[in-house]
């Protein structure tokens, strides 16, 4: 590989005012929900993470400017919305579609990865590149957007170790095992049901390397995504603390891709935490029924639309994608804000409030969240909910980001003992 990427990369400084002042406006907003003056307090003192947000999709296909004040934009985050919101560091999500990148993961895992620094070179003012807790507790003294990131996949490392370091080298904290597609080495639970995917039951040898090499690099191992089997395995290989970046509850609503509540017992045995996903079809059984019954239609019209675009030469970007998705999610009714903090307070409940945070997956769901989940600056709602239903303010603060910098410092700590005593 070329390695002047690193030098690239590495070479970039960079820096997004995050703390605004209490809005006067308290008003109801679409989930009936009154931001109060304790409830903007305590949000206002916390370091909230957000462990999930896909906007480099944006960056390089759209060319969007996380610095846009654009009123018409119908994302997720920006540095404005941010600011509202009081977030304080964001992961971003480094995914590369396995189906259009076919035979260069690697080569798209590395221009996303540099569209995020291209955004924080821009933005050096109000966002900081951040690659550890002292780092994100640095930017968030000097008021501004510590981006850090994730990647979305184990495909992206094309089955090479050289390429996860290189990869943690150029500021990578967490990696999801796999994505909705089984790689060669990690079962997903996106087609662990198909017949004519060779799965593996579970991780293979080289996939607990893979884990064991995240724990010694201080890299964080995300379980999101991946098979049931392939999350026990996970816990019973790694040394050091897990996240689900962006996972829910399901007791709550059946989906392969959410935890069950015996998983959460055993990411808060583990000391991980999980980070509760916002997508309507993750947090509410009635709008996933309604999604399950359109996704063959859905998948048709995408299908079409790639078969068209490539008959007439042209590729199909996530953009492309984004928009025919937001056209069929218009057709079923947002559920109720309560879904979505329903999913906390059970992750709460079973795991503990240790144990829980916020994987939002911004700009990753099209229009689909919540009643009154609009983007990053409704935030504050979230605090209020947890305070109308007795969460302590420290509780609250937990919940918001302490737990995940708690378990990012464990995961430093692991690898530092790691590569002090190698075996």
């Amino acid at each position: 590989m070329n390695h002047s990427w690193m030098i690239r990369f590495l070479a970039l400084a960079v820096s997004c005012v995050v703390l605004g002042l209490p809005t006067a406006a308290q008003s109801p907003d679409l989930a009936g929900v009154a931001v109060s003056a304790r409830a903007r307090a305590i949000h206002e003192s916390a370091i909230i993470v957000d462990t999930h947000a896909d906007t480099p999709q944006r960056f390089l296909d759209e060319g969007f400017d996380i610095g846009s004040t654009d009123p018409k934009d119908v994302g997720h985050l920006s540095l404005d919305k941010a600011r509202r919101g009081n977030l304080g560091a964001e992961f971003f999500s480094i995914w590369v579609d396995p189906e259009t990148n076919q035979g260069h993961f690697a080569q798209h895992t590395f221009d996303l990865i540099d569209s995020v620094y291209e955004q924080a070179a821009r933005h050096r003012d109000r966002m900081m590149m951040a690659f550890s807790v002292a780092d994100i507790e640095r930017t968030h003294r000097e008021h501004k957007l510590a981006a850090l990131m994730g990647i979305e996949g184990g495909h992206s490392i094309e089955n090479d170790m050289h390429l996860l370091r290189d990869y943690y080298r150029l500021g990578v904290r967490y990696m999801t095992l796999s994505w909705s597609n089984t790689n060669e080495w990690a079962d997903s639970s996106g087609d662990i049901d198909d017949a004519k995917v060779q799965h593996h039951n579970g991780l293979t040898d080289f996939g607990k390397q893979v884990v064991l090499e995240m724990n010694r690099l201080g890299m964080i191992v995300d379980i999101s995504h991946v098979a049931d089997k392939t999350f026990w395995d996970t816990i019973a290989t790694t040394k050091a603390p897990v996240i689900a970046s962006h996972s829910s509850a399901r007791a709550l609503v059946n989906h392969p891709r959410n935890m069950t509540d015996d998983m959460l017992r055993a990411v808060a045995k583990n000391g991980g935490v999980v980070q509760v996903n916002f997508y309507s079809a993750f947090v509410d059984e009635d709008y996933r029924k309604s999604m399950e019954a359109q996704d063959k239609d859905q998948a048709a019209a995408v299908q079409q639309y790639m078969v068209e675009r490539k008959a007439a030469g042209k590729t199909v970007t996530y953009t492309d994608k984004d928009r025919i998705e937001r056209e069929w999610t218009t057709k079923i009714p947002r559920p109720p804000f309560k879904s979505l903090i329903d999913h906390i307070d059970h992750v709460a409940k079973v795991a503990g409030v240790d144990h829980v945070g916020l994987g939002s997956d911004f700009d990753g769901v099209s229009g689909a969240t919540p009643q009154g989940i609009d983007s990053a600056a409704d935030l504050p709602k979230i605090t209020q909910a947890l305070l109308d239903r007795g969460y302590s303010a420290e509780d609250i603060k937990k919940i918001l980001g302490g737990n995940l910098l708690r378990v990012f410092r464990q995961v430093e700590s692991v690898s530092r003992e790691m590569q002090a005593h190698p075996n």
